[in-house]
């Protein structure tokens, strides 16, 4: 796992000993010394985890931390707050300043891995939602980006799944007007009650007497509906182990029995507040980009998306050394297929075509109607041999079997040729690579229609 680690922290040793520490687990590192600097680095880089130290002259962590969660452009950055204090109420203070943890020096090396891992997972989520919301600025949907994504004041929906009345009785006495809590005391019906509810956060008690809280944990990650649903471990003392393990597998955050009530709600708040900016962001980006990047006659991305978003997966590859591929096609002949059974036969071949097409690509590809009978499919981290593969499974799909038109249920049989061309080393850009894949498309409808050409150069 990569990323780009912003450490802050007035004292030179200090930095370089946590820099050593992530560069062994190969992560980028940027420092910075004071406050103002770490919020320009912040504004200006690409950070992926701010280790933001707390006693820091003029501008203490406090104050970096509040700022950066207050503007827009910097909220998104996950913060873990590193200090010598180990008072809950500081604890608790930098959780109401935004931070999304808090680690105490020395620091463990186990537990500092395994918490960045797990803050730069959640970042990649972000991450991609904004990509696609600055898709959406580009093709001129400029007021979805400057809306404030701040978590609405409405009491948050929390499931607590623990079978120790006196525990979860403890518990909800805590969270007795800050939050809708429900209570299983059966992991197994607590699992499938996640998954029928919409929780905006799940608590989950270490202490049973005869189940794995972890697998709990592993079966809410593995499925669609509860993949993105926070979770907070209630864990006892020197279960260590146990929640490096959790972290690992996805868990959010956690806490130390005996459990403090502000710890627990600003803990809580902190979840909330995140699970409800990528979900205003995704329904957000999906809503205003729908109509105006969709193709409304087989449901995939339109040219004027491929325009904009396709320069940012070039431009991500190159950054990455990554490979990444892009296949045209054109179905053969269809104007014949237009004259002989009417623009609505057309419409159904191109219809199902798109269905086809959509079941043989991955959900990372993006799949584009392109114009008329033409469709292009960009594949990140695909090289050029396996983007040829995929090609050719395609085009057997669409030979093998035959398309039904009309409301008869009559069939015909259609074709498509397909060109493919992958990024090229050195100074490639997104003209050469499209100017390639759509000479190994000519290619292909020239040497016979119905086959696959692949360009390498």
């Amino acid at each position: 796992m990569t990323a780009r680690i912003l450490v802050v922290d007035d004292v030179p040793a200090n930095v370089r000993l946590l820099e050593v520490r992530l560069l062994a687990e190969y992560f980028e590192v940027l420092t910075a010394s004071n406050g103002p600097d770490a919020i320009e680095t912040c504004e200006n880089g690409k950070v992926d985890v701010v280790l933001l130290d707390v006693m820091m002259p003029d501008m203490d962590g406090f104050e970096v931390c509040k700022r950066l969660k207050s503007d827009p452009a910097t909220a998104h950055i996950p913060v873990v707050m590193i200090t010598a204090l180990d008072q809950v109420s500081d604890r608790v203070r930098g959780l109401e300043a935004g931070a999304d943890d808090f680690l105490t020096k020395p620091v463990n090396d186990l537990q500092l891995m395994t918490r960045v891992k797990s803050l730069v997972r959640l970042k990649s989520l972000t991450d991609e939602l904004r990509l696609r919301a600055s898709t959406t600025r580009n093709i001129g949907i400029e007021e979805l980006l400057s809306r404030n994504f701040t978590a609405a004041d409405t009491t948050p929906k929390v499931l607590l799944i623990d079978e120790r009345k006196s525990s979860y009785e403890r518990i909800q006495k805590m969270l007795r007007g800050r939050a809708d809590l429900d209570i299983a005391s059966d992991p197994h019906a607590g699992f499938f009650q996640a998954a029928e509810t919409a929780y905006e956060c799940v608590l989950i008690s270490t202490a049973f007497a005869d189940f794995d809280p972890l697998r709990l944990c592993s079966q809410l990650r593995s499925l669609d509906r509860t993949r993105f649903l926070p979770i907070i471990l209630l864990a006892d003392e020197g279960e260590e182990g146990r929640i490096i393990r959790g972290l690992e597998l996805g868990i959010n955050d956690f806490l130390m029995r005996p459990i403090d009530q502000q710890e627990l709600t600003a803990r809580l708040r902190t979840q909330v507040r995140r699970k409800r900016y990528n979900d205003q962001l995704r329904a957000s980006v999906t809503q205003t980009i729908e109509m105006a990047v969709t193709d409304g006659l087989t449901g995939l991305h339109n040219r004027r998306y491929l325009d904009s978003h396709l320069q940012t997966l070039f431009d991500r590859a190159v950054a990455r050394r990554r490979p990444l591929s892009v296949m045209i096609s054109d179905l053969d002949r269809f104007k014949a297929i237009n004259d002989l059974h009417g623009h609505d036969g057309g419409d159904d071949v191109l219809r199902e075509f798109a269905r086809r097409l959509r079941k043989n690509v991955r959900g990372i590809d993006l799949a584009c109607r392109f114009g008329g009978e033409e469709f292009v499919v960009v594949m990140p981290d695909t090289d050029g041999a396996v983007a040829e593969k995929v090609a050719e499974r395609i085009r057997a799909e669409i030979a093998q079997m035959p398309f039904a038109i009309g409301h008869e249920g009559k069939t015909i049989e259609v074709t498509v040729s397909v060109g493919v061309s992958s990024v090229l080393k050195g100074t490639d850009t997104v003209a050469a690579l499209m100017k390639r894949a759509d000479l190994a498309l000519y290619e292909a409808k020239s040497g016979g229609r119905n086959r696959v050409v692949a360009k390498a150069a």
